[in-house]
């Protein structure tokens, strides 16, 4: 499968560059490839992108560098991380975005703290990334119909999944290195 997969985006990338339309081609691969494991509908798919790009706008057009914050829509459910400076900000921030179009349901998850430093925000993505490779390499589930975000050494996974699948994905992530603690957003298929 990995392999038919890597074999078409060769092709389309071949394609696209001797017809002068890598981006669109390229874009558009990489879009259909996301999305051809995922079990959102496309339409959901489109949304939680809508939804993720207004919260981004309207939380920095009203808290600037103040805050930092991570909106994350999985099938319209969202999550919210990262740091405030009050909860009184936190719970403004909720409010803003369960105000969004299209939201089903808001998991606020930001903590009342000063903004994390670069170097956290880095051990962050190493933990994703590790979390997501272990995910790949485990043959049990598929790695793209879990969502992971890390924040402060928290991992939360969000997906569409089998609660076998749910159980696996957080048995991964409980044991990766730099985890603290794994917060399970699912919706469950059974």
């Amino acid at each position: 499968m990995k392999m038919r997969i890597v074999s078409l985006l060769m092709l389309a990338l071949l394609a696209g560059s001797l017809q002068g339309c890598f981006p669109v081609v390229a874009a558009g691969v990489g879009a259909g490839m996301l999305m051809a494991g995922d079990r959102r509908t496309s339409g959901a798919y489109v949304e939680d992108e809508a939804i993720e790009t207004k919260a981004f706008d309207r939380i920095g057009k009203q808290y600037k560098s103040n805050v930092h914050v991570n909106v994350t829509s999985f099938n319209r459910n969202v999550l919210i991380s990262g740091e405030v400076p009050s909860e009184a900000v936190k719970s403004e921030i909720g409010k803003l975005v369960r105000g969004i179009e299209n939201v089903r349901n808001v998991n606020n998850e930001l903590v009342a703290a000063g903004v994390s430093s670069l170097t956290a925000r880095s051990s962050d993505s190493l933990v994703t990334s590790d979390v997501k490779l272990r995910f790949m390499q485990d043959k049990r589930f598929e790695a793209n119909h879990v969502k992971v975000v890390t924040e402060n050494g928290t991992v939360f996974l969000m997906g569409i999944v089998y609660r076998a699948e749910a159980n696996i994905a957080t048995e991964i992530a409980s044991t990766t290195g730099g985890v603290r603690r794994v917060v399970r957003l699912f919706e469950y298929l059974d």
